[in-house]
């Protein structure tokens, strides 16, 4: 059954923010598996001197799927220069489990009913509450603001995530990778969401609050 006009998630954020994710996914669906490796590959250079992933310990991140810009070869990166990698499994609620990534051969493919194929890790699972040891967060997302407001897919999967971090006190680093395409005038947002502290792009990465005052946008 279809949402009806008395829903209030069909009016106010959450109508434009499906709008826009409508708008976003097919430019994104337009790309070609070449384009999305490129772009994977510059967005590991530029990530990988971001002081939030150079210099963290543990870094939750998570598997590109489709023509999400490509986080495989970063993964790689952080994982080689020894850095604890985690990555999320699914649950049945939407809620996320860890795993820590050890390599490509680590990873399995996991066939959610009427969702894309996931790639999680194989190991043992280490909780919910993992993610509270990490200094950065890779957060997945379809676009981010001048403000630093960030649209997700929607599922609600991080907003626990993020909700998690806060009720704890826990204040990773959040960062987002985006084609450039994907830094918009607005995204509508709620009372619950939390801006994001630097975005990586092709072109460059753009900071918010925390090393704002460093630039906003910085060049390879």
């Amino acid at each position: 059954m279809g949402p009806t006009s008395g829903n209030p998630k069909d009016s106010g954020p959450e109508s434009a923010k499906r709008m826009l994710r409508r708008q976003l996914l097919g430019v994104r669906n337009g790309l070609t598996e070449d384009d999305v490796h490129k772009t994977s590959q510059v967005l590991a250079t530029r990530a990988r001197e971001l002081p939030e992933l150079s210099g963290a310990r543990t870094v939750a991140a998570y598997v590109s799927v489709g023509a999400e810009p490509g986080t495989r070869p970063l993964l790689d990166d952080l994982h080689a220069r020894g850095v604890r990698v985690l990555l999320p499994v699914l649950l049945p609620d939407d809620d996320l489990d860890w795993g820590a990534y050890d390599g490509p051969d680590s990873l399995v493919r996991v066939e959610r009913a009427g969702r894309l194929t996931l790639l999680e890790p194989g190991g043992a699972r280490l909780g919910p509450d993992a993610v509270l040891t990490a200094d950065t967060v890779l957060l997945p997302g379809l676009a981010v603001d001048g403000r630093g407001m960030r649209l997700g897919r929607g599922g609600g999967s991080y907003d626990r995530v993020l909700a998690r971090l806060e009720r704890a006190g826990a204040d990773p680093a959040r960062v987002v990778l985006l084609y450039d395409s994907e830094i918009v005038a607005r995204v509508p947002d709620a009372a619950h969401d939390r801006p994001v502290h630097a975005v990586v792009t092709p072109s460059g990465v753009r900071r918010f609050g925390r090393g704002a005052a460093d630039g906003p946008v910085q060049r390879g």
